[in-house]
């Protein structure tokens, strides 16, 4: 029988409303907090009001973006000006990794470069992080159940993941309501984050029994629950798709990922959105490693189960699925609600080679079910460019 580890916060709450036991959780973890939040979050002001009226000390800083080396510096340096000894974040999924790598480097020493591998010396291995709390208020990367804290650096166009199972929160507490304002080109770009998450999970070389249960139930459910939320965002869509977002967190930190957030490290480095370079790039991934699978006498069967998944739930008709539909209709659906293209994503057509080259390397390109050239990558590229309208455009 296969073996697999399991890592999951250590502690999850999770429904709607949920946000209301935060202060009295937190409480019960230090003394002196750290409250990291994004500007756009307005309960998070509440949620600082609460815990002063707890007694204890809050210091308040605000994201934004992607956290970059020097956001990372200032966070950390507050951390510790301050004494904290707990660290909240209340945001999305860049809030969320800030705040994971905060826990972990200020009670460790050295700057964060040398723990991303830029230093002299071999990267050294983090101190016990704080306790940290993990609050998302978007529903798409899942930060608030993996092991791993995305940082960019803007000069090098890299982003880097600072990587340790003790950086998993002590608590993640996800409250769908948090998400109900969410602008809907945001819903759709943070809801195709989380459906290439579990699909890539699903189809890595690393996917073991226990991510394959989590996956099989959750990708037809995460596929329904966007669509829905083009259609109506209404809360049972939300709390499907928050849902849907935790699990693909918790089932990519126990197995892999593959081309797609291989392309989408490289590709965002440059300044597009992950959660829309994702959902752009999917559709020609799937095609492409089925075309690749069979060429290497392996079987495409996962695949053609993902594919009829998104035939079912996009495909124009009630008939059969052949091979590619799916993928072709999820193509249509997202153009028609138009998510951005690659060259509105910082990747045109004379970066593909380069691009290409970059993500043969990547870590998460490693773990795809099969392996790739760069010549097979550019065709996703190529593919993920070219016009089709094929849904239901429901």
């Amino acid at each position: 029988m296969q073996g697999f580890t399991l890592l999951t916060p250590a502690r999850t709450i999770f429904g709607r409303d949920s946000r209301f036991q935060a202060a009295d959780e937190i409480a019960g973890m230090g003394q002196r907090i750290l409250l990291l939040r994004s500007g756009s979050v307005a309960w998070a002001d509440v949620l600082a009001a609460d815990l002063v009226a707890w007694g204890l000390e809050v210091e308040v800083l605000q994201s934004a973006g992607e956290p970059t080396v020097e956001d990372v510096r200032r966070s950390v340096a507050k951390a510790r000006g301050m004494g904290a000894d707990c660290i909240v974040a209340v945001g999305g999924g860049a809030t969320v990794d800030l705040g994971k790598a905060v826990s972990g480097l200020c009670v460790s020493e050295g700057d964060v470069l040398d723990y991303l591998g830029f230093g002299a010396s071999p990267a050294p291995v983090l101190q016990d992080p704080l306790p940290f709390v993990a609050i998302p208020t978007t529903a798409g990367t899942g930060a608030e159940a993996t092991r791993n804290a995305v940082i960019s650096l803007p000069d090098r166009q890299l982003k880097i993941s600072l990587r340790d199972p003790r950086l998993l929160p002590d608590l993640a507490l996800v409250d769908p309501a948090l998400t109900d304002d969410l602008p809907k080109g945001l819903t759709l770009a943070t809801g195709l984050d989380a459906l290439t998450q579990l699909v890539e999970s699903y189809l890595c070389n690393r996917a073991n029994p226990l991510t394959d249960a989590l996956c099989r139930d959750t990708i037809p459910a995460a596929m329904t629950a966007l669509r829905q939320l083009m259609e109506d965002p209404a809360p049972e869509a939300r709390e499907a798709m928050a849902r849907a977002s935790y699990i693909s967190g918790v089932a990519l930190a126990n197995s892999g990922l593959g081309v797609v957030h291989g392309l989408a490290a490289v590709i965002g480095s440059r300044g597009g959105a992950h959660g829309a370079i994702c959902g752009r790039l999917l559709p020609a991934a799937l095609t492409v490693n089925r075309a690749a699978l069979i060429d290497n006498g392996q079987p495409a069967d996962r695949i053609d189960q993902v594919d009829a998944w998104l035939w079912a739930v996009f495909g124009t008709d009630d008939a059969p699925c052949h091979a590619g539909q799916g993928a072709e209709a999820l193509r249509g659906f997202i153009d028609h609600h138009g998510l951005a293209s690659l060259e509105d994503l910082h990747c045109g057509a004379d970066l593909w080679s380069e691009i290409a080259q970059s993500a043969l390397t990547a870590s998460s390109t490693k773990a795809n079910p099969v392996a790739l050239s760069d010549t097979q990558i550019t065709e996703i590229l190529a593919q993920s460019a070219s016009p089709r309208n094929t849904s239901r455009n429901g």
